[in-house]
């Protein structure tokens, strides 16, 4: 797929299913993160990749979050929560990890792992592989970051699901571009 072809087409695929991308494919979604926007080339970020039974273990620290939340949470919902990251075959988190540095704040270092994720998200597009990016409560939950092992200057940016399409994706209209950009 062109480069175009793949920017103006992207959408986000909800559901996904076995297989998940196979090893070609996600070195080539690893590598389109290396081409985000990043001031002073610091590369504010790093990602876990959650396949596996680590998707289990992911939903467990899902469902210890929401129960230190509110512990009256029925068990019906607690197994939603739990299957949570079961959702895709294969979950890429996005950390922005801050670099001190004097030029560039941590909005922009925060923007730069912001832009990676959008990268990779394009990247699985234009090879056929569905895509979603989700954050939520969990994204910013101690409990989750804690477990995930992040460390105090490091938060979530997001959780991008990563899978085979399966069902129909929404067909979404062509915005009216002017109405958003304009001569000044």
């Amino acid at each position: 797929m062109k480069a175009l072809d793949a920017l103006h087409s992207r959408i986000s695929a909800p559901r996904l299913c076995d297989p998940p991308p196979d090893e070609s494919a996600l070195e080539n979604i690893y590598r389109a993160a290396f081409r985000a926007a990043d001031h002073g080339l610091l590369r504010p970020w790093r990602f876990l990749i959650i396949r596996g039974e680590s998707r289990n273990k992911l939903g467990d620290l899902f469902l210890e979050a929401s129960l230190e939340q509110d512990s009256e949470i029925p068990v019906e919902k607690q197994q939603n929560i739990r299957q949570k990251p079961l959702r895709a075959p294969l979950l890429l988190v996005t950390i922005s990890s801050l670099k001190e540095h004097p030029k560039v704040p941590e909005f922009e270092q925060d923007l730069s792992a912001g832009a990676a994720s959008q990268n990779m998200l394009v990247a699985a597009h234009a090879q056929g592989v569905g895509a979603m990016w989700r954050t939520g409560s969990m994204a910013y939950h101690p409990t989750v970051m804690k477990g995930l092992g992040l460390q105090d200057h490091e938060k979530i940016i997001g959780f991008l699901y990563l899978g085979t399409i399966n069902g129909p994706l929404k067909t979404l209209s062509e915005p009216d571009i002017d109405e958003f950009f304009q001569e000044w």
